[in-house]
């Protein structure tokens, strides 16, 4: 996960208050991320023997899984999504489910369903697909609002309740929903409230030239694609709650707490946004900020961080102004112009 502008980004050894950082007294100064930093790289090295180009991507899910959160990822048809799912998963050594969304998927088919018994006389409950670690929700829009919603406590609470009972997903648990932004006909738009559950929204470019040269090459005598057998379990389920446990320390100074209000609040009071980012994308931006940080071997966040995360955050949290959005104006650019307006710490 690259950070911009790491030209600007202040050296963890040395004293500073350019943004806010304590002075090498600071006890945080001694937190080491360096774990953090090598399961994304040894992560990245396992998924490239199959998958070429996608670093951000790939980067960008890892960072979400850590904080526990989950991702939307709007791409056209054939760019790997469903393949990185399962390698990761794979990787991870975690467990892996895929689900199809289509328009008469009931929420019983995704959380399960009570079904009697005639050994004991009782209903039990079938767990659904959702119990799992890794969930892959192919075209997540293609299913009415109903099944939707059936979602929201999974994706939130991590638990399903069926029949007034709890049941309890095995965490880590990570959320990969896919769109199509090309064809719209026949599926239903995810509502706020479904899409604040994701912490990002990811859209997947297509590969350039010399990755589309690379993929065929490697490909060119393996077509049912034996190589993605080749995936090896490179961490365990210890390393990424170590993991969790050092980017919950990462240091996060008061003016970038502030600067990051600062930009949530001014998307709701910008005239071109008829709803902005509410106090969730306020939290999610200090938990990414954190472990983009980490990740890039700081363990301190900068304003960099805050700005790089911002725009994956908040790009489907922000609603434009129908006038707007029909005058071709895209959120990034009023982003663009927020970042502008707040003045960075020092």
């Amino acid at each position: 996960m690259e950070t911009p502008n790491n030209h600007n980004l202040q050296d963890p050894n040395q004293p500073t208050n350019q943004t806010g950082v304590e002075s090498t007294t600071s006890p945080i100064l001694n937190l080491d991320v360096s774990p953090v930093q090598n399961a994304l790289q040894s992560l990245k090295q396992e998924i490239a023997k199959v998958i070429i180009g996608q670093e951000e991507v790939l980067s960008l899910c890892f960072a979400s899984m850590l904080i526990g959160g989950h991702v939307l990822i709007e791409g056209v048809p054939g760019v790997a999504k469903t393949l990185m799912a399962k390698s990761i998963a794979k990787a991870l050594n975690l467990d892996f489910s895929r689900i199809q969304f289509t328009p008469d998927l009931m929420p019983a088919d995704v959380t399960g369903t009570s079904i009697f018994n005639l050994k004991n006389a009782e209903f039990e409950f079938v767990k659904g697909p959702v119990f799992t670690q890794v969930l892959l929700i192919d075209e997540i829009n293609r299913s009415p609002a109903k099944t939707q919603a059936s979602l929201f406590e999974v994706m939130e609470e991590k638990q399903v309740t069926n029949d007034n009972k709890t049941f309890k997903l095995e965490l880590p648990f990570f959320v990969m929903a896919t769109q199509n932004p090309v064809e719209q006909e026949g599926t239903y738009q995810l509502p706020e409230a479904q899409l604040d559950r994701f912490l990002f929204k990811i859209i997947i470019q297509l590969p350039a030239l010399n990755e589309e040269i690379e993929i065929l090459k490697r490909y060119q005598e393996d077509f049912a694609q034996v190589q993605a057998k080749n995936i090896h379990a490179i961490l365990t389920k210890d390393n990424i709650i170590q993991c969790q446990k050092i980017i919950e320390q990462v240091k996060i100074s008061e003016q970038i707490l502030k600067y990051i209000s600062q930009i949530v609040v001014a998307t709701r009071e910008h005239p071109d946004i008829y709803l902005g980012g509410s106090p969730r994308a306020s939290l999610n931006i200090m938990k990414a900020s954190k472990c983009n940080a980490a990740l890039n071997g700081r363990n301190f966040v900068t304003p960099d961080d805050v700005k790089y995360v911002s725009s994956f955050v908040l790009n489907h949290r922000l609603i434009m102004q129908p006038e707007r959005e029909m005058a071709g104006v895209h959120v990034s650019e009023i982003m663009d112009e927020i970042f502008t307006t707040i003045e960075v710490p020092r």
